[in-house]
């Protein structure tokens, strides 16, 4: 080689190296049905690209999202049991442990009981216990609490939070858990006007009061086994009109309720709870602002949480009230098709909270068993699906639509950019605790996709398969 060759040749060398030592790598991790999990590695290059689908600076600052958790619920305890012991620990780690799949950190406990309990209880069943001296949570002692527990072992340092879907029958007008008839609930007569213009709580100041204290007790109660509990709600999804446990608030009820009485009496019992106002499955803005921007409530209150139909409206209130913590309480559940497309629904519900301001995420059921039945017979999807019969169990598309966030994003991750996030190509752009870069991604279209993320000077080009999850960790 001649002189002058060589030189060129040390340039060009020296060219590559400089580019390449700028070059950010990325493990890029992708699951289509039937496909799961497959790991490669991709590098950013300087090549632009006419459509950048996502631009991003390393140093910009996001949203810091919280916590990822799950329902604990008696017919998931119910599942759990029914695997071999060592397939039970598996499952738990893979959910619970800081090294796991999920790194679940906080969890949702149903006050009395809710859809998927065994059967239908509450924690005080004597008419007319103002001072709930009959007050008990030996129901919960035999299933809910060792599940807890059992979590627990593999993060000790989870907190939890609570909701009832009914109070006790005797504060409520009809008397009963449910609020629509069945042919089995034993329900006789329905409300004309079930939501929205209706109370089904007793609203007279001693139920009231009592109902307020029972809360207290409740947390109490846990306490003293070692379950910390730090938020509370006062209604699961007010705005139902349920064949299972469920109760109907007007919001003039509700702020009444949590300004007069909850909210006063947590902050006076247990100051170190903190009172959210929801859950709220209503797409009526008028209702939500009513509640949340009432001022007693304002006094008390530091978060707001939706599920369902609240969920369209989040963003809208946020920006209304940024002085509030914004949740989503319930993801939703499907049918008991545990499929490729329900899983794709979970996945954009996912971006659609983050997106929104949202920072914890709360799944529904963990581990079901079966076809996915409750109690009452609507068939439900789960993460972990177990099959009672076998006595063994799988990991669903759902899981695989959780794991790809739940995996890398953890306390402090920020959100820093985001696109399309209600249609069939979302986005997500995060910066980790360490400053690199993470970009999740859904194609939920049949046809492959091209996706390009400015990050910096440099560009992430890749072809995102048909249906499927995609998540870029990068590594500096």
């Amino acid at each position: 080689m001649d002189l002058t060759k060589k030189i060129l040749w040390i340039i060009a060398a020296t060219v590559l190296m400089t580019q390449n030592a700028h070059a950010q790598s990325f493990t890029w991790t992708q699951s289509t049905d039937g496909n799961v999990w497959r790991q490669s590695k991709v590098k950013t290059t300087k090549d632009k690209a006419s459509i950048v689908d996502a631009a991003v600076k390393t140093d910009e600052e996001g949203m810091a999202f919280k916590s990822w958790g799950t329902c604990f619920n008696e017919l998931g305890w119910d599942a759990l049991n029914t695997l071999p012991a060592t397939e039970q620990e598996k499952v738990l780690q893979m959910l619970f442990s800081p090294q796991g799949d999920l790194k679940f950190t906080i969890g949702r406990i149903p006050m009395n009981a809710n859809d998927y309990a065994r059967s239908w209880y509450s924690c005080d069943t004597l008419d007319g216990d103002f001072g709930l001296r009959f007050f008990n949570v030996d129901r919960d002692m035999k299933t809910l609490i060792p599940y807890i527990h059992r979590a627990q072992k593999y993060n000790s340092n989870m907190t939890f939070w609570i909701s009832p879907w009914s109070p006790p029958t005797w504060m409520k007008t009809n008397h009963h858990y449910a609020q629509s008839s069945t042919p089995t609930n034993g329900l006789k007569k329905e409300l004309e006007a079930p939501t929205f213009k209706v109370d089904q709580m007793i609203m007279d100041s001693r139920y009231l009061d009592t109902y307020a204290h029972y809360f207290c007790k409740f947390i109490d109660a846990y306490k003293s086994q070692n379950i910390h509990i730090t938020k509370v709600m006062y209604q699961n999804e007010a705005y139902s009109f349920t064949p299972y446990p469920g109760c109907t608030w007007t919001a003039k009820a509700s702020a009444l309720f949590n300004g007069k009485y909850l909210g006063p009496t947590l902050a006076r019992l247990h100051p170190d709870v903190a009172l959210y106002i929801g859950t709220f499955n209503t797409n009526h803005k008028d209702i939500v602002d009513s509640i949340i921007g009432n001022p007693e409530v304002m006094k008390y209150a530091k978060g707001v949480t939706f599920q369902w139909e609240g969920g369209q409206i989040v963003a809208a209130i946020r920006a209304k009230y940024p002085q509030y913590k914004y949740m989503q309480s319930e993801s939703e559940c499907g049918w008991g098709d545990f499929s490729w497309k329900a899983a794709e629904h979970t996945f954009g519900l996912i971006c659609h909270y983050l997106a929104a301001g949202c920072d914890t995420y709360t799944f529904w059921n963990a581990i079901i068993a079966d076809d996915g039945s409750s109690t009452w017979g609507w068939k439900q999807n789960g993460l972990i699906h177990v099959n009672s019969k076998s006595k063994t169990y799988v990991l669903t598309p759902e899981y695989y639509a959780a794991k790809h966030f739940c995996y890398y994003i953890q306390d402090g991750t920020q959100l820093i950019a985001n696109c399309d996030i209600d249609g069939k190509e979302p986005i997500m752009v995060f910066k980790t605790n360490e400053h690199n870069i993470l970009v999740i991604a859904g194609n939920f279209t049949n046809q492959a996709k091209p996706m390009t993320i400015k990050i910096g000077k440099r560009y992430l080009h890749v072809i995102l398969s048909p249906h499927s999850f995609n998540t870029f960790s990068g590594n500096k």
